[in-house]
């Protein structure tokens, strides 16, 4: 759901909605339904508060921590956007695989909160920081940090991916806490820098020095107001363009990529995201927690007209770079090309082997890591070195590339979570058979095969 003014004007009918709904305390539907939080998941949850300047939303954050990490260097925040369903599709985002394999990488922790915003509630009580959400969030990272073990998530940077009000709040954080953050990523919404009397129930930011240097991408659909300028989301795009062009003006690191197939769903973008994000933990993490982040290097930077499809570098560029996107790199500059022309980013490197392969009380099981670059599609099941079965046989994504989870509006995991299993229901009884799994990405390229440790014997 977009920011629309119906409800963003006026912040008390949202508290007033809120206590009509539901009881401050009570936990109410669609967000009764978890997925388990046992190590190395973890999960705080908080009711909603009835102080001023407080969170009036209930709110639950799950974390994922990589079990090989002793001391962590980050947290990568995967922020859902703004309405019921949206809010929802939160629950499951600290379990995207191909999210965890970026921050397996840099080793960090990978956060998801999931507000629980009542149908039609005011979205702004949530994605603007600070009424409530931005003390929240810090909180729950001191609480997590006690329940893992890992007390350094209370002083760890923040690496930012936000969609729609997601998008505000990430934002928003950048301008609040400009030291502690690695890197945003904002899609399909923007905070506000200067007061806009079109939308009075939404406060202004102020931006600082500090914030500038912070790396930032704005990322829209083209039918956010680009190239469709009727629907209900073509006020993206203008917001967009103001909240660039100030900080782009004075300097900022901030780009902007333009989707060209999708609307305020998620497309393909996270290719795309999870590259840029990539780039930037792998330049600004400190090398030992506790130390400053890292300057964003200046050098081998690249320029792009906001809404062109062709990126030079910096010495390269002939008009105004205050005008241009700012893009971290040659490399980065070419997935960027990519994206913006069709958002089929490219790879050449397969996915990691799955592991632990064998078969339990008549299934075969097994575990896996996504590759980076490109995710994970599904796997491939053999038997005695012939293809048998496709797992899943059709992943579901209406936004964009099939994957092995499915992939929900706000660029997150359905629910329940896709499991790694397969029944063999052709094995004929008491033979013994070899199976072998093999891993595909989302660009069709092939893991090694795993041979389970046990054969299949059916009686």
């Amino acid at each position: 759901m977009s920011l629309t003014p119906s409800t963003c004007r006026f912040p008390y009918l949202a508290l007033l909605l809120f206590v009509l709904t539901s009881s401050v305390n009570a936990q109410q539907p669609p967000y009764d339904v978890f997925p388990t939080a046992d190590p190395p998941y973890y999960r705080v949850r908080y009711d909603a508060s009835s102080q001023p300047g407080e969170l009036i939303y209930p709110v639950n954050y799950t974390i994922w921590i990589p079990p090989s990490v002793t001391s962590l260097r980050g947290v990568i925040v995967h922020q859902h956007g703004c309405g019921e369903g949206s809010c929802k599709s939160g629950l499951t985002g600290a379990y995207d695989l191909h999210w965890q394999a970026l921050a397996k990488k840099h080793e960090c922790a990978l956060l998801s909160p999931s507000y629980e915003q009542p149908d039609k509630a005011d979205c702004q009580m949530w994605c603007d920081p600070r009424n409530g959400s931005n003390a929240a969030f810090q909180k729950c990272l001191s609480d997590l940090g006690q329940k893992s073990g890992h007390l350094e998530l209370a002083k760890v940077p923040w690496a930012l991916w936000g969609h729609s009000g997601g998008g505000h709040w990430a934002g928003g954080m950048v301008l609040l806490h400009p030291e502690r953050i690695v890197a945003a990523w904002l899609r399909s919404g923007v905070p506000l820098l200067q007061p806009n009397p079109d939308r009075p129930g939404i406060k202004s930011h102020s931006m600082t020095d500090a914030s500038l240097q912070v790396p930032i991408m704005c990322n829209l659909g083209t039918k956010e107001g680009v190239t469709d300028k009727e629907n209900q989301f073509a006020s993206v795009w203008p917001a967009n363009q103001v909240f660039f062009k100030e900080m782009r003006s004075k300097g900022g690191l901030i780009g902007v990529a333009v989707d060209p197939l999708s609307s305020h769903d998620c497309g393909n973008q996270r290719y795309f995201a999870i590259a840029w994000l990539d780039a930037c933990l792998s330049a600004r993490l400190p090398k030992k927690t506790g130390e400053p982040l890292q300057a964003m290097p200046k050098a081998g930077a690249w320029l792009a007209p906001v809404t062109g499809v062709k990126a030079v570098s910096a010495e390269m560029f002939s008009d105004d770079p205050m005008n241009a996107g700012w893009l971290p790199s040659e490399a980065i500059a070419g997935a960027w090309m990519q994206y913006v022309k069709d958002t089929n980013l490219t790879d050449d490197s397969p996915p990691p082997p799955p592991t632990n392969v064998q078969i339990k009380e008549g299934e075969l099981v097994w575990q896996a890591e996504a590759d980076v670059e490109s995710g994970l599609a599904g796997f491939i099941i053999e038997r005695d070195g012939e293809f048998l079965a496709k797992v899943p046989e059709q992943g579901r994504n209406p936004f964009g590339r099939p994957i092995f989870q499915n992939l929900q509006y706000s660029d997150t995991p359905t629910l329940p979570l896709v499991p790694m299993r397969y029944k063999d229901t052709k094995a004929e009884p008491g033979k013994k058979y070899a199976y072998r799994v093999i891993a595909v990405n989302t660009v069709g390229l092939h893991s090694t095969p795993t041979i389970a440790a046990n054969g299949q014997e059916r009686n």
